[in-house]
């Protein structure tokens, strides 16, 4: 199945990613209906007109009519709903999801789903400070990553049509990584990143910080208006790897400390110099953007 043979969505779980794809998809022209536990939130979409309609109860007619489901659901929340209903999900459906961790679902999720429905996991790299559907908005994607996750039990057509997915949901550029690369992919890139912002946060207490802060603390801290319930269920469900790189960051900057300590300022420009070098490929690559 191509992504241009595909005319109906279903996305189960409508907060910020799952109201952006659902924006996204219907001005492509794809017909997206709902399941969600909160009426007013499917009252929100159908009204701003970027849903046709939705269910806060497991309508087995929208599961049967969906070509392609879309779980935008919390890793636990995924496999239970699973669990329960998958086998409700018909032969020849593709299903996709947007969890941030994949070695803790993508096998029990392969698992359980009936024989002739395939899922095929990715990742949409992208978000904001906020959170829930009315605060979603598809401008989020254009300059984000989009990563594929397939395994071995993927068929070239379920992949290809999770690329096409990304595609037209209007990221910037679409990757591939297994499970394992993923996920220790990711404890650097975006967990370590958020552990860093809240440690930071919760380092000083001065009620009279925000009087005198400039951009640069601004913006590394940005992520640090964080969802609690979420991101503790990433940082738990990929424990191991974010303990490895919160290990190797703890030495970087045990070594920026004592190059402080020690005046040694030949070794703590040579750190500068290596992280300015290496930062320069992301400018490069937000320029292609």
């Amino acid at each position: 199945m191509k992504i241009s043979e595909v005319k109906n969505v279903l996305i189960i779980g409508l907060g910020l990613l799952g109201g952006s794809y659902a924006k996204k998809l219907t001005a492509e022209g794809f017909k997206v209906k709902v399941i969600t536990l909160n009426r007013e939130d499917i009252d929100y979409a159908v009204k701003e007109g970027f849903i046709v309609e939705g269910s806060t109860e497991v309508d087995e007619t929208l599961i049967s009519e969906a070509q392609l489901i879309i779980f935008a659901l919390y890793p636990h929340t995924f496999i239970e709903w699973v669990e329960q209903y998958g086998s409700l999900i018909k032969s020849g459906t593709v299903v996709t999801d947007v969890t941030g961790v994949k070695g803790c679902v993508v096998e029990k999720i392969q698992n359980m789903l009936p024989a002739g429905v395939e899922f095929i996991s990715a990742h949409p790299m992208a978000g904001k400070d906020t959170s829930g559907v009315q605060n979603s908005d598809p401008e989020i994607f254009k300059k984000a990553n989009y990563i594929v996750v397939p395994t071995n039990r993927n068929t070239p057509d379920a992949i290809r049509l999770c690329c096409e997915l990304g595609r037209t949901l209007g990221f910037a550029d679409i990757s591939s990584l297994n499970v394992r690369q993923h996920d220790e992919m990711i404890a650097f890139l975006s967990q370590l990143t958020h552990c860093i912002a809240v440690s930071l946060m919760c380092a000083n207490g001065d009620p009279n910080l925000v009087r005198y802060t400039g951009d640069s603390f601004r913006e590394l801290t940005r992520i640090a208006n964080i969802n609690d319930e979420m991101w503790s269920e990433l940082f738990l469900s990929n424990r191991e790897a974010l303990l490895s790189e919160m290990d190797g960051y703890r030495k970087a900057f045990d070594r920026l400390y004592d190059t402080i300590k020690n005046n040694d300022r030949e070794t703590m420009r040579e750190m500068m110099r290596l992280s300015s070098a290496r930062r320069k490929t992301f400018n490069e690559g937000e320029k292609l953007i």
